[in-house]
């Protein structure tokens, strides 16, 4: 239960028990206090305070006129002046235990929503016999007393860490927030507002990291910001493909909707709405994009969802449309409201920010991890990390080392500027195995020419596509990421081409800065390396890994039915030549039986068994001989 609603529960209780009677008999007082009530009940705070100030003036035992002045100011955002008065009001209370209990009550969620934790916890303890065991058994109390144990937990595992404001010439506008960057941290895009007013306009704008410092924040492009409110974007890994918000278009289905950009030859096509089927007559807003653009987690307040602002996700189809969105749940969504979606670069773990889980007030920044596509128990990211504010919009890198995020600067309580902040994020929150960007270019390997390529990151375990990305058509470049695991392989993708297969470790990619691929057209006589096909030591049975590069070699052939092609089989020099031969034969055949058993016609396939007369390397270390078991497909 959030702290507005406990205060409100104590006033309610309090009020029933007084009924219409006040602490004070001065009737000027207690009419300064009614009118002062009412010009509250009005909105019109400022004109209410100066009524309860005058009341405790004519009478400074005025209970009811302290409590009331305190949580007017504390709701205004004057926690300092809200303190004054409750403590004042608190040393009157001696001896009227209903009172002194409202008191220990108030000042407590003072220092709560001024973040002084340590002196509410001091005050909630301390205060306990004054509280009956009615008020102690109310839902609210045990709520309150479970939220104190939280923070003491995490006040004890407090995470050390250094929150630093993005230097100039970032920062230079009156608002700036929810800061996203691509995967090799060189391209930041935040949204900028004119003002304070939510009417103020907005726009996405942009930063290169050069030379060790960002450049001035320029507008994204023309095609993008329009006279219409754009913000809260999201870009894809290799920064080809951008999901924003505009809020008001002529086309929009709600009040905000989702539009998505893609960037061709380097410049930003023009954007189109996601469609009815993304998009609701509601709020639809912050999107956040896994790193290959395959789902896409936003906030929405549609209906049917579980509170307020609830989050969803979609995933891109084949035909790159999209399908329809997916509430994710009560393991994240709450009745209250969970915004600010970010899918880290692994898709296994969700932050998210809400002030329905255990916090610390306000909207706190949590995190769950996906387990086989379920979300499990989010977790709250521990202080300071959150604190008594809002905390929104988290950004962590690729590399692991910054978070990113927006901080609000005050100014009598009500938001004055915004600012870009980040922190090098603790260790202690595990952000799973270590990932690696990779940039290059795919080129057709006889002329030169750039190809638009399919490249895709898939887990040989289970078959698993973890990423997949597009090499861009006018230059060929792309940018990837993968785990540093073992276990994947990388397979570049064209039709008319050869497919190109790698072993993320056996062909050492996280040592390569600038990958160059070439890929052949299909032709007679052309041949590549059938990676990622294993048998285990001695034998030629495929084992279940090896499913990956087959199913792509079905597919290869599906797509090309006039080919044939001559499967190789190759080995190393352990061991006797003929056996080899034998071996490697066997194994080709394995290979052949697959593709038979998949409906592949046998006319079509050849198989030759070359045992160790083919060597790629030397025989001499264990890398060269990794290298030369191997199977090779030729197209006949």
């Amino acid at each position: 239960m959030r702290v507005a609603q406990i205060v409100f529960f104590f006033i309610f209780i309090s009020s029933q028990a007084l009924g219409q009677s006040y602490t004070s008999e001065n009737r000027r007082a207690i009419k300064l206090y009614q009118e002062g009530e009412d010009l509250s009940m009005r909105r019109r705070y400022d004109e209410a305070l100066e009524k309860y100030a005058d009341a405790v003036n004519k009478d400074e035992g005025f209970l009811e006129a302290y409590k009331k002045w305190s949580q007017l100011l504390l709701k205004k955002g004057s926690a300092r002046e809200a303190l004054q008065i409750a403590s004042a009001g608190e040393l009157k209370s001696q001896g009227n235990s209903g009172f002194m209990a409202d008191f220990s009550w108030l000042v407590t969620n003072i220092y709560l929503k001024s973040g002084d934790f340590d002196a509410a916890i001091k005050k909630f303890y301390n205060s306990q016999g004054l509280f009956s065991s009615k008020v102690k058994s109310s839902s609210a109390f045990q709520s309150m007393e479970k939220k104190m144990d939280f923070i003491k937990r995490e006040l004890a595992a407090e995470k050390v860490i250094h929150k630093e404001r993005l230097e100039s010439p970032l920062n230079q506008f009156q608002l700036q927030y929810f800061p996203v960057l691509t995967a090799d941290s060189k391209q930041l895009l935040f949204t900028k507002r004119d003002g304070l007013e939510p009417t103020e306009h907005e726009d996405i704008f942009t930063s290169m990291w050069k030379e060790g410092q960002w450049s001035r924040p320029e507008a994204l492009a023309q095609s993008i910001n329009t006279v219409h409110n754009e913000g809260t974007c999201t870009i894809s890994a290799d920064g080809n493909i951008l999901i924003y918000t505009s809020c008001d278009a002529p086309d929009s289905y709600g009040s905000c909707d989702l539009y998505i950009a893609y960037k061709v030859g380097g410049k930003w096509q023009d954007p189109v709405n996601m469609g009815e089927k993304v998009n609701s007559r509601y709020w639809d807003s912050q999107p956040s994009l896994s790193a290959d653009g395959s789902i896409l987690f936003f906030s929405s307040n549609r209906r049917g969802g579980m509170g307020g602002n609830d989050i969803y996700y979609t995933v891109r189809e084949r035909d790159n449309s999209w399908a329809e969105p997916i509430n994710v749940g009560e393991a994240i969504n709450t009745k209250f409201d969970e915004v600010s979606p970010f899918i880290y670069f692994n898709n296994e773990l969700l932050f998210f920010a809400s002030n329905g889980h255990m916090g610390f007030g306000g909207m706190d920044l949590f995190n769950s991890k996906i387990v086989q596509g379920a979300f499990q128990q989010p977790v709250n990211l521990g202080y300071p990390i959150n604190d008594h504010l809002d905390q929104l919009a988290l950004f962590i890198t690729a590399q692991q080392d910054y978070a990113y995020y927006t901080e609000n600067s005050l100014k009598e309580g009500a938001l004055d500027r915004s600012y870009l902040y980040r922190f090098a994020f603790p260790d202690e929150i595990d952000l799973g195995e270590r990932l690696i960007v990779t940039g290059g270019r795919v080129r057709n390997e006889k002329t030169g020419e750039p190809i638009v390529a399919t490249l895709s990151l898939v887990d040989l375990e289970n078959d698993s596509t973890m990423y997949e990305f597009r090499s861009e058509g006018d230059a060929g470049r792309f940018m990837m990421i993968y785990p540093d695991k073992a276990s994947s392989g990388l397979y570049v993708e064209k039709k008319g081409f050869l497919p190109r297969i790698y072993n993320v470790e056996k062909d050492s990619l996280k040592d390569i800065k600038d990958m160059d691929i070439g890929l052949k057209p299909v032709a007679s006589g052309e041949e590549f390396l059938f990676e990622n096909v294993f048998f285990d030591f001695d034998k030629a049975d495929l084992k279940p890994s090896s499913k990956s590069s087959l199913l792509r070699l079905k597919k290869f052939l599906d797509e090309n039915p006039d080919v044939h092609i001559v499967i190789e089989g190759h080995t190393d020099n352990v061991g006797n030549a003929d056996y080899n031969q034998d071996l490697s034969l066997r194994r080709a055949a394995s290979v052949q039986a697959y593709l038979l058993n998949q409906g592949i016609d046998e006319a079509r396939l050849t198989v030759f068994g070359y045992g160790d007369k083919r060597p790629l390397m030397s025989n001499g270390t264990a890398l060269g001989r990794s290298k030369n078991r191997r199977i090779e497909i030729v197209v006949d």
